[in-house]
């Protein structure tokens, strides 16, 4: 992985509104670094196919706004770390799909295993039949050497966990927010423990509250 130095310019880009992963990516592949498109200018921005007008101002307006130190502080506060998707053990499954976050705040450890993995999600309103099924289900998963991955909500994600941990199996939580707020409140020491055996991640900075379109 980059040294915190080193990961400060992917931060501040993926911190400016407007920046998705989309524009990340045709960005980068334009100037070939976040430190480059940083520092380009309006008119050099505006060359990029693809990128609106309205995001290259927002790149400009907003690059030396980015509260990039306190940010880092959080990281640190908070026993984060920064995985860019040009780094090795930035997840493959993840880096397959159409369009994958340029970063990931990783509260735990992802390791190669992880590539063998199933997510079991759900409803958060479960029954209790619905609970037992998801929890024995993802025991004999991860019994097997298969990551479970959810999402830490209530119901059937927070079963899936379980079941994983019961075993001392690997799970890992993708959270819709930032790592310095655990939500459901109710899951903080699930959400330790998953941290400590697995991973917590999100695509999102810290002190992002939870959106609910960001939960998988």
């Amino acid at each position: 992985m980059m040294s915190t130095e080193g990961i400060k310019d992917w931060i501040i880009l993926n911190m400016i509104p407007g920046v998705g992963s989309s524009a990340f990516r045709r960005l980068i592949k334009f100037f070939g670094s976040p430190s480059l498109v940083l520092s380009a200018s309006l008119k050099e921005l505006a060359m990029v196919r693809g990128v609106t007008p309205a995001l290259c101002q927002s790149i400009v307006d907003n690059r030396d706004n980015i509260k990039i130190d306190e940010e880092l502080r959080l990281i640190e506060k908070h026993g984060c770390k920064i995985i860019t998707i040009e780094d090795q053990v930035y997840p493959q499954n993840l880096k397959a799909i159409y369009d994958p976050p340029p970063l990931l705040y990783v509260k735990g450890e992802l390791t190669n295993s992880d590539s063998n993995s199933i997510a079991i999600v759900g409803t958060r309103n479960a029954t209790t039949y619905g609970k037992t099924i998801a929890e024995n289900f993802s025991s004999q998963l991860a019994s097997r050497g298969i990551t479970i991955v959810s999402g830490l909500a209530h119901g059937i994600d927070t079963y899936a966990h379980k079941g994983a941990l019961n075993v001392g199996g690997r799970t890992i939580a993708v959270v819709g927010n930032g790592l310095d707020i655990v939500y459901p409140a109710e899951n903080a020491k699930l959400f330790d423990e998953i941290a400590n055996s697995g991973a917590v991640i999100s695509e999102l900075p810290m002190g992002t509250k939870p959106i609910r379109t960001m939960f998988p």
